[in-house]
């Protein structure tokens, strides 16, 4: 008897170790589904003051990344129809992503080593150069380096202005601005010399100022640097990346990414490129 009550906890704990793994994977598994690929009601941060790129005008948005989001849910079978957008600023993007108040940003949203330990980035869907704009009748600066002494704009998280200052070592003076629009209106006003960021963005702000009226505005045409916009996604969402990068694809094959350049930035004559971009890898 004792042999056989011996057997049957034998029988019973291996039962219990085989249920216990098969608890496991199955907790794995719903990990694993946390992703963007195929979720429904897709939320997706965006800009909501950067003109050609995310724009906020009542209740909707308009720009380049605001079209590269909608076809990039549509193609990653994004169920529920459109995506809802929120607004994001350089300072709040890794917060919202990490806090679940958006699955997903495209706001010129520069792949960097620091941002890629606190999420996973698809793409890059473009990348473009930091330059500088300032007004047409300043002929004073030619490059980054005739920043030394004008009044260049700082956006709160954004990277533009250290890469001017310190990576450069160019001795620009600050002027806060809660975002890019701020920097137009102070740029047009003659409060401020100079903005240097994303060509992109620039070109945006260029057209919004012809639009506006404003003041006639240039972009100097000296890229300082690489900026590749990734695709923000909550760290680990590897199936989700890898989605998006198939999406960003087939936009460049079938043509939607040169259209959605030209329809954004071919009034101002900014050169755009129309391949696919090398992409980082989902890591």
């Amino acid at each position: 008897m004792r042999g056989r009550a011996m057997r049957t906890r034998r029988i019973a704990a291996a039962v219990a170790a085989v249920l216990t793994a098969g608890t496991g994977a199955a907790g794995c598994g719903v990990a694993g589904a946390d992703t963007v690929a195929g979720k429904k009601g897709l939320v997706i941060g965006v800009n909501a003051d950067q003109p050609g790129l995310g724009l906020r005008t009542g209740g909707s948005y308009s720009g380049f990344d605001v079209e590269v989001a909608r076809e990039i849910a549509r193609r990653i079978g994004a169920k529920s129809g459109t995506p809802s957008f929120r607004p994001v600023t350089s300072a709040t993007r890794e917060s919202m992503l990490e806090s679940g108040d958006v699955d997903m940003v495209v706001a010129s949203y520069s792949i960097t080593p620091e941002r890629k330990t606190k999420v996973t980035f698809a793409g890059p869907y473009y990348v473009a150069h930091q330059d500088v704009l300032v007004r047409a009748s300043d002929a004073s600066v030619k490059d980054v380096r005739d920043l030394k002494g004008k009044r260049l704009c700082q956006v709160p998280g954004s990277v533009s202005f250290p890469r001017v200052t310190a990576e450069r070592g160019v001795a620009a003076l600050p002027v806060a601005a809660a975002g890019y629009t701020g920097c137009l209106d102070m740029l047009s006003s003659g409060a401020l010399d100079a903005v240097s960021t994303d060509d992109l963005i620039l070109a945006g702000l260029a057209a919004q100022a012809a639009r506006s009226g404003g003041a006639r505005l240039r972009i100097v045409n000296a890229p300082i640097s690489d900026e590749p916009y990734g695709v923000g996604l909550r760290r680990g969402d590897v199936t989700g990346c890898e989605a998006v990068n198939k999406a960003i694809t087939t936009m460049y094959q079938d043509g939607t990414a040169a259209r959605l350049l030209k329809t954004w930035f071919g009034p101002v004559g900014l050169n755009v490129t129309t391949t696919v971009p090398q992409f980082e890898g989902c890591d």
